[in-house]
Parts: C-alpha cells; structure tokens; sequence
C-alpha cells in the first residue's frame, strides 16, 4: 500500500473486535533482522504491518540517503513469506505532504549525544518519522531492534513522554554467524572490510567476559580488542547507563550498555550489548 487510504482500509478489514495491530518500522532493505521482528509480531499481533519508507529527516547532507539500497520487490516477498497483513511503502509526498516539516519532535538531550553527537539532527528527524508513522498506523506494539539501542531510548521517551498508546517491544540483535550485527549498511561492505567489522562485535565480546571485574576492567578489554584493528575508524567506545546514556562510573555495579561505532571503509557501523558490571567484585 502507497497512501494512507489504502492501508487504513486493510487494517480495518482485517482487524477483529480483538487482536492487537503490531507495527515494524524499517527504511527497507529488508534482512534477517528485520524478519526476526516481523516474526515476534507475527506471534504477539492478529495484524502486523511492516512501513518501508526511506525517511530523509534523518540524514545528513554527506550521508548515504542517496546510495541506501532500495529493494521494494524483495522486501514485500519477505514480508509474505512471514504472514505480513500489509506493507506500508510511502513516497516522500504522502509522508510529508507539505514538504519538510516546520514543526518536528526533538529527542532533547539523549538525541545529542553518541550518535546524535555524530549525526546532528538525526533523532528529531528519526523521532518525527516514528510519531507520523505511529498516527498513520496507529498499532497497539511497536518492533524495534536492540542494535539501535540509542534509537529504542528515545523511541520509548517519547512514547512516555507524549502518551502515544502503544507499546514498545525490543527484540534481541540478530547476528551473522561470525558475531557481525546484522545491518543494511552491510551490503556495502567488502571482504576485507567485514573482517574489520568483526572487531565490533569481538570488543563487546570482551566487555562482557571482563564485566564481572567492574566497569573500568571492562572498559580496557573492549579498548583492547578495537585498538588492535588499525583500519578501524573508531568514533566511540563507551560503557553507559542504559537509561540515561551517561558514562558509568569505575565502582558502578549493576546494567550497563556497551555502545561502540566505527567507520569500517565508507560504511559507519553501530553496536551494542548489555552488560551487567561488577558483580565480582
């Protein structure tokens, strides 16, 4: 479906007196990620609708808006092999029918910082797609994957915060067999350049097998692993609170999120794991 109109008469049709609509939200490109999401929708929604809509708010002038890959075809045959009641796949103009919007929703401070310290903008931008699509779809579950765990952050915010009534499920990073998140961005990557990548997943590896020892024990072995990496092009590495995204400190004891985000060629990548920290000492 390509207009509102469209969609509102599937979900309408297909909607009983009970059964949840589930929402999963993509900018396309389908993977198996995102079929990992469809598929805990699938189980918790008697309609799952999944929007592929390639949002501009949220890039940069420099970033790969331009390059991102576009695969409509392949993603709705994913989506039908999952049991998906409809695909919500917008152009610009029935998103943002005025063109680009006066009046966003700003992520506020957790939005400037790891990410949004690097990609200015990007948030308000990810935060203004979420709400429309939130209204247009109007689910009672929202899917988001933990990858982006910042992204769920705000997400959850600004559900709370604003009193949109839905709910929002994270689901767990789906992986290659080799560690490497899953991500459309991977597409771009060479051989050699996915070898690289891998010291993301190895760096959370570490923090988690040294998180016992504290906080800053394994803050130095994540450190060690992307370190040794030349052709890394590390932007952060950090170990936060998962709640307000502010470094935790050395005695800290209790949930933590390791964040670590690097260049890997022209491809910047992003990842994540939760950690509990200091419960050896």
């Amino acid at each position: 479906m390509h207009t509102r109109e469209e969609l509102h008469a599937v979900v309408a049709q297909r909607r009983g007196r009970r059964g949840d609509v589930g929402v999963v939200m993509s900018l396309g490109a389908l993977h198996d990620g995102h079929r990992a999401l469809i598929k805990a929708a699938r189980l918790r929604c008697q309609v799952v609708i999944v929007t592929v809509f390639l949002n501009p708010l949220q890039f940069a002038p420099a970033e790969d808006l331009s390059r991102y890959p576009r695969t409509l075809e392949a993603d709705v045959a994913l989506c039908t092999e999952e049991g998906v009641d409809a695909v919500f796949a917008p152009d610009v103009h029935e998103v943002y029918p005025e063109g680009p919007p006066t009046v966003r929703i700003s992520a506020g401070p957790l939005g400037d910082v790891l990410e949004g310290a690097s990609r200015a903008g990007h948030f308000d931008g990810v935060l203004t797609v979420v709400g429309k699509l939130l209204h247009i779809t109007a689910p009672d579950v929202s899917f988001f994957g933990q990858k982006d765990a910042q992204q769920v952050l705000l997400v959850r915010r600004m559900v709370a915060d604003l009193d949109f009534p839905c709910e929002v499920v994270t689901i767990p990073t789906v992986r290659d067999a080799d560690g490497l998140a899953l991500s459309s961005r991977n597409i771009y990557l060479s051989d050699d350049d996915h070898r690289v990548a891998l010291a993301l997943s190895r760096s959370l590896s570490a923090a988690a097998g040294a998180a016992a020892g504290g906080a800053a024990v394994s803050r130095k072995a994540a450190r060690g692993v992307l370190d040794a990496e030349p052709d890394l092009g590390l932007d952060y590495a950090r170990l936060v609170d998962p709640l307000t995204l502010e470094d935790v400190p050395d005695h800290f004891i209790g949930e933590a999120l390791f964040v670590v985000a690097a260049r890997v060629g022209s491809t910047r990548l992003i990842d994540n794991a939760p950690l509990v920290v200091g419960t050896g000492q």
